[in-house]
């Protein structure tokens, strides 16, 4: 029997961000199901800029001329009491309170300025709090509430050039927790969504074939179904878009156990290091470890045995908050290492410094607020000229139950964590970047991971630090700046507040030094990107797990009572199916898979794939044929985006009596060919986001190439490899002329899928001669060398040749994939080279080769060639770089060609 509609009848939501997008989405259908909304939207623009009525205005109308109740308001997001006035007012009261409202202002962190900060703080921490505390004595009134905070993939898994989004977004998972925990017993119940949606904000980083699989309306049924007086799930993340949903939990490892005395050094972490990030016998808490337990555990362990330690001469390590606790802890064990010490404290660095001193080490006193990072790392240049490790370590606490806390208490914990974390790295990224060395260490706790009663305001605070971390962890890595982030459980003059003062005495901070010192140095096992809970002698590492979740067909309207047939599905972590999203790609991996799901073959109702017979059925499969009609210009064009110049006549000058086409043209023809397969049907989990363009063949089959004509392609599935972590798919295309039938070109092209292997096919794959050839350069200096620089315009001219992949043009969908900028096609690079073997040995019938890496456009090539009998066995370097981006190439001569 299907589940009967969920009603929101005498109920009132108050949508915040509703004038479009997702926001309006969640208007419209409360409106439609009985709901009387709050429509509340500012009305500016998705990157927080002007204001108007309109927006708001034209969804009330919406619901309105369906029969509904709604109102609109105009207000910020940071008057909540007035959006919530605006209910009690109309309505005279709140059942629902979605805080949807959103900007984006992506910059890469170094070029980022405090306006970008402020701003996507402001909107989307400050906004989500005031809304929910205007709610929140209304909830505990009437014993029911419903809330919903959204976050982000950005949030959860970290973006780069999303710095400041990506703590915004963690933030409110923090505060989500919190509130849950102190909302159940009035029945309260507080969630938090991931939504991958089409809006205003994501249409500017995503290609319009996705954004047309990821309407908001998918998301909807899930808000739905959490937002219903039925439902009794608090505290829990979902992540949601193009018709899949799954749900989010923390995962911590055992750990391991140190005896907490002198042995307990970095070194002895760096031995134990498997046993730290080894989930086999994992947890899933929801709060802090029983440290009295573990402290116990840990003295029955034997000394670690001694090791090498990391060495700090030279290396200038700031901690701020190091006047006690834990900071004097740092400095003190960086200062036995060989480190000098900038010893900030806003009340007494002096003592530290004397300390250290005394104990025959370097160290310098600043008593700068953290907030203002320029003045705190000037000392660290002023003194020493140079800073390599940042500890933000500073924090204060300002408990209180949220229905008392005051935006007083909201804001000074949010400055001093998360802002002064924010401004110390800002101010110390410059000097990293210049010497291309850094370590950061960022300090969250266990109360912003999982939540904590009467710390609303810390934990968004410090889960906002881990967001930050994320993001920031991307952006440094490939200049050998590293960040990681910790949770450390200790005694001090914070915790002494809260804590027994005998187990204040034996949760000493000197057992969380280890752990920082070894992230901070040069031996780290795992360089970036970490979170670990420490303290008592022990250290952990905690991660996402995500259920394998439930994908619907995208063909079919969802609804709310679909999703709850589903509900125990999308929920469940056991059935073997759950996963580890680590990073973007991996966090939109099952949403990117379930886009060819469809009410004809839908394949996500728990049945097992086969998928060694479907791709027998695919390689059986025939295509139609893609039509591709080409003339003069469209060679000259291709031409100059592979890098001809304006005196190179044969290729750009139609009149020319050797004008003719460069022979990597034969990779055009089968570009936007229809197949005969989905990738979904022969390998799991696929996600073109997991996708990487591994070799290349081609062969020419027709000299001379026709300067203009009408062809045919056929593409067809040669092989797919079972590599364990990846599936590899081998194609091919034959391109034919359209009037006559001759093959023209004959292509095979390479694909590695990231995450989609382990089906039980075959490792290993066919020879088929030339096509998979592996050419290995002899052990001499190049019989040739040619150099060729790329232009700045080069991806933007090859792109016009077919390739209209954004990632090589558009800024901001290159970050979502990992690049500061837009990197050259790796089809393009690859004529560079073809052109530089036809100049220097002449027309070849065939060419290989493996993509080994990416060039940006601008950077120079260097295509190093030794002729090997009737073969051209190359590699392409980028100059600037000394790496290859192609290696393993060959061409095959025609013979008897001229040389150009």
């Amino acid at each position: 029997m299907a589940p009967a509609e969920l009603r929101y009848d005498g109920q009132t939501v108050v949508v915040t961000g509703a004038g479009g997008g997702l926001g309006r989405e969640y208007a419209v259908f409360f409106g439609s199901r009985g709901a009387s909304v709050v429509v509340n939207d500012l009305g500016g623009s998705f990157k927080g800029e002007g204001a108007g009525s309109a927006a708001a205005d034209k969804v009330v109308n919406e619901i309105r001329a369906a029969g509904g109740k709604a109102v609109a308001n105009y207000d910020s997001v940071e008057n909540g009491e007035a959006i919530i006035k605006t209910a009690i007012d109309n309505f005279g009261r709140i059942d629902v309170l979605i805080n949807n409202a959103g900007i984006l202002r992506d910059v890469s962190f170094k070029n980022m300025k405090q306006a970008d900060w402020d701003l996507i703080y402001k909107v989307h921490v400050k906004g989500a709090y005031k809304c929910a505390h205007a709610a929140w004595p209304y909830f505990r009134k009437q014993k029911y509430g419903r809330l919903i905070s959204t976050a982000s993939a950005a949030g959860l898994f970290g973006s780069f050039g999303q710095t400041n989004y990506s703590a915004a977004k963690l933030a409110l998972v923090g505060f989500t927790e919190t509130l849950a925990k102190e909302g159940f017993k009035y029945n309260i119940l507080c969630n938090v969504i991931a939504p991958i949606a089409a809006s205003r904000m994501t249409e500017t980083v995503m290609p319009p074939d996705v954004l047309e699989k990821l309407k908001p309306e998918w998301i909807v049924p899930l808000v739905a179904v959490l937002t219903h007086k039925s439902n009794t799930e608090t505290g829990a993340i979902f992540e949601a878009g193009g018709g899949h949903i799954a749900r989010l939990r923390w995962e911590r490892s055992k750990g391991a156990l140190f005896k907490p005395d002198d042995s307990f050094t970095p070194g002895a972490v760096a031995a134990k290091w498997k046993q730290i990030v080894d989930f086999t016998d994992a947890e899933h808490p929801e709060g802090p470890t029983d440290a009295l337990g573990i402290l116990e555990a840990a003295t029955q362990v034997a000394p670690s045995p001694k090791t090498e330690q990391p060495n700090f001469k030279d290396k200038v390590v700031l901690v701020t908050g190091a006047g006690g606790g834990l900071g004097r802890a740092y400095a003190l064990l960086f200062s036995k290492l060989g480190a000098k010490i900038v010893v900030n404290d806003l009340v007494n660095p002096d003592a530290v410094v004397q300390e250290i001193q005394k104990l025959g080490g370097e160290a310098v006193g600043n008593k700068a607020n953290v907030c203002d990072g320029e003045a705190v790392v000037k000392t660290a240049i002023d003194t020493y000229g140079r800073i390599d490790v940042l500890v933000n370590n500073a924090g204060i606490l300002r408990d209180k139950a949220f229905t008392n806390m005051t935006d007083e208490q909201w804001d000074v914990i949010h400055q001093v964590h998360l802002f002064g974390t924010y401004s110390c790295s800002k101010a110390a990224w410059p000097y990293f970047l210049k010497q291309k060395y850094g370590r950061v260490i960022n300090t969250t706790s266990t109360s912003g991971i999982y939540g904590n009663f009467g710390q609303a305001n810390y934990a968004s605070a410090k889960c906002g630090i881990l967001g930050f971390s994320k993001s920031l962890a991307l952006e440094g890595k490939k200049n050998n700046i590293f960040v990681n982030t910790i949770a450390p459980s200790a005694g001090t003059g914070m915790t002494r507040t809260i804590m027994p003062e005998e187990m204040v005495q034996a949760l000493k901070p000197d057992y969380v030094a280890p752990l920082v010192v070894l992230l901070s140095s040069d031996k780290a096992p795992e360089p970036t990107g970490g979170l670990y809970e420490t303290g008592q002698g022990w250290i952990a590492a905690t991660r996402w797990q995500r259920t394998g979740g439930n994908g619907f067909p995208i063909d079919v309207k969802l609804t709310p009572e679909a999703v709850l047939e589903r509900w125990d599905r999308i929920n469940n972590f056991e059935d073997g199916r759950a996963d580890n999203p680590y990073d973007n790609a991996s966090g939109l991996k099952s949403i990117m898979a379930n886009m060819e799901n469809t009410s004809k073959g839908s394949k996500d109702d728990g049945d097992k794939v086969d998928y060694l017979k479907a791709i027998e059925q695919a390689k059986a499969a025939k295509a139609q044929g893609s039509e591709f009609q080409y003339d003069e210009k469209d060679v000259i064009l291709y031409n100059l985006g592979i890098g001809a110049k304006r005196t190179d006549l044969p290729f750009v000058f139609e009149n020319n009596e050797n004008f003719q086409v460069l022979p990597t043209f034969g990779v055009i023809p089968p570009f936007n060919v229809v197949l005969p397969y989905s990738f979904d049907d022969i390998v799991p989990n696929f996600s073109p986001m997991m996708l990487l363009h591994g070799e290349q063949f081609l062969e020419i089959r027709k000299y001379p190439i026709p300067t203009e004509a009408k062809l045919i392609t056929f593409p067809k599935l040669v092989e797919v490899m079972d590599k364990g972590a990846a599936g590899v798919v081998v194609q091919s295309t034959t391109t034919v002329d359209a009037n006559t039938g001759e093959e023209i070109f004959y292509n095979e092209s390479t694909v590695f899928i990231r995450g989609s292997g382990k089906f039980g096919g075959s490792p290993k794959g066919g020879n088929r001669g030339a096509a998979t050839a592996i050419h290995k350069p002899p052990q001499r200096a190049p019989d040739a060398v040619v150099e060729e620089a790329t232009t700045a315009e080069q991806a933007a001219i090859y792109r016009l040749s077919g390739d209209r992949n954004p990632l090589h043009i558009d800024p901001e969908f290159s970050k979502v994939g990992g690049f500061d900028v837009p990197i050259l096609h790796g089809l393009c690079f690859f004529g560079f080279s073809g052109k530089h073997v036809l100049q220097t040995y002449g027309q070849f019938k065939n060419i290989k080769v493996r993509f080994a890496g990416t060039v940006l456009p601008g950077q120079t090539l260097q295509t190093e060639m030794w002729k090997v009998g009737n073969t051209v066995v190359f590699q392409t370097k980028v100059k600037e770089t000394g790496k290859l981006c192609i290696s393993g190439a060959g061409a095959e001569l025609l013979g008897g060609g001229s040389k150009l």
